[in-house]
């Protein structure tokens, strides 16, 4: 793991869809640690803004001085918000926040391979690393929240979009590189008698034993097979509905405090689960997750599955969005017929975006054309089988309306949030105490 992939590591744990400061540098940058700007009692340092603005640089943008500005003015708003926050009453629990770490640092597990490569690098434990970003992800959740008041109900119509495309100069029009569809169908082996015996004996004995008095806590340290809850008992937080597994959460809503349930399925394993406190549809329960291991003959089965499915798709007797939808076992694209999407929702990904394997796969492929079955690591790092549809390419291309809508759709919504948001800040700043060190006085945050 080298240092690029440590700051990416951290910003990506960190993000939640707004710049925010990740408190990582290489080490051959060495950047002054200074107090440059206050918002009462909240602090923004320099080695952040700095941080933000070499990430910036890596990604290939232009950034100057300016840049700096750009990014000092968009903490001390998130500033602003989080005082703000605190002056409305609006809280963020700390369920939540245990759950949001839970579910970053599961996602990070699974994509780097295991606990034990992270606590190698960073030489600390897994929940050492998360209660260092506790405070930091508390205080994101939190902006998160008083943002939503102030755009959660801003939209914008046709007319709207037409006119802001309208008056982007022409020779300001962004130009966008080649863009493709691709769909996929993901299929996850089938759980072989054999394999479930033995994980429902081994949950079951793991039962007997908190029934007879050891500690649900202590066996789902040493057990389970969940990385985002395992290491801090199992415990998952309050949750409410719809955030879990309907399984999962049909047996939690069902049960007596503290009381432990026999096995139940979900397309992640088999839990074992004990309820631990139940308040109106918000429930706050621990699990132990074992899942069952594959045979060889378990993906020929998918495999097979799947070829036989291709053949449906490829003679027209089932299109290919309906067979995603009704049978892919990726959740984040089966809602959408398969299909990868861009970050406002769109069909068209820019190949430049792709993963490597996607973009390796449909370079060999013609446009129309269903790949056979390979194998496939999904996000939380189990292997599965998958067919790849190569649907559409566009060509390098300026921007237009008909090719662009969702894009020039999401920009125009982004201006109107831009806008609700500084008249907002105009407001909020009388209630706030704001100063920022002589040397960026250059720097216009006054909007």
């Amino acid at each position: 793991m080298n240092l690029k992939f440590s700051r990416i590591f951290v910003a990506l744990l960190i993000c939640v869809g707004m710049y925010f400061p990740t408190n990582a540098q290489s080490d051959d940058q060495l950047v002054a640690d200074r107090i440059i700007a206050k918002v009462d009692d909240q602090i923004i340092l320099e080695s952040e803004v700095m941080a933000l603005y070499q990430d910036f640089v890596s990604s290939g943008q232009i950034a100057n001085q300016q840049t700096k500005c750009q990014i000092l003015q968009r903490l001390v708003i998130n500033k602003v918000m989080y005082v703000k926050a605190e002056i409305d009453s609006i809280v963020v629990d700390d369920a939540q926040v245990t759950g949001e770490l839970d579910r970053r640092m599961g996602y990070f597990v699974a994509q780097i391979g295991s606990e034990e490569k992270i606590e190698e690098y960073y030489g600390k434990s897994i929940n050492e690393f998360k209660e260092e970003l506790r405070d930091q992800v508390h205080e994101q959740l939190v902006i998160q929240t008083m943002q939503g008041e102030i755009t959660g109900g801003i939209t914008v119509t046709p007319a709207e979009i037409r006119k802001y495309f309208k008056n982007i100069p022409r020779d300001s029009l962004p130009y966008y590189s080649t863009e493709v569809e691709v769909g996929q169908i993901v299929k996850k082996p089938d759980y072989n008698e054999k394999q479930v015996q033995i994980v429902e004996q081994k949950l079951y004995d793991l039962k007997k034993r908190i029934e007879a008095g050891e500690s649900f806590e202590q066996l789902a340290r040493l057990y389970s097979q969940d990385p985002g809850s395992a290491r801090s008992g199992g415990d998952l937080g309050f949750r409410k509905r719809g955030e879990l597994v309907p399984e999962f959460e049909g047996a939690a809503m069902t049960m007596d405090e503290g009381e432990v349930s026999d096995p139940i399925r979900s397309d992640f394993g088999y839990h074992l689960i004990q309820l631990l406190e139940r308040r109106g549809n918000e429930f706050h329960a621990r699990h132990i997750l074992i899942k069952p291991l594959y045979e060889a003959n378990d993906y020929n089965n998918a495999a097979k599955f799947l070829d036989s499915l291709r053949t449906e798709i490829v003679t027209d007797s089932v299109s290919f969005d309906k067979a995603a939808k009704e049978h892919s076992d990726d959740q984040q694209t089966a809602g959408a017929g398969g299909y990868f999407s861009d970050p406002v929702g769109g069909s068209l990904v820019s190949v430049e975006n792709l993963d490597p394997e996607i973009f390796f796969s449909i370079d060999t492929m013609t446009i129309g054309s269903v790949s056979k079955p390979v194998m496939y690591k999904m996000p939380d790092g189990t292997q599965a089988m998958r067919i790849i549809y190569y649907k559409n390419k566009l060509k390098p291309h300026i921007a237009n309306l008909r090719d662009d809508y969702l894009k020039i759709q999401q920009a125009t919504l982004d201006s109107k949030n831009a806008e609700a948001l500084e008249k907002w800040f105009k407001k909020a700043k009388e209630d706030v105490f704001i100063e920022i060190v002589p040397d960026y006085d250059n720097c216009d945050i006054s909007l």
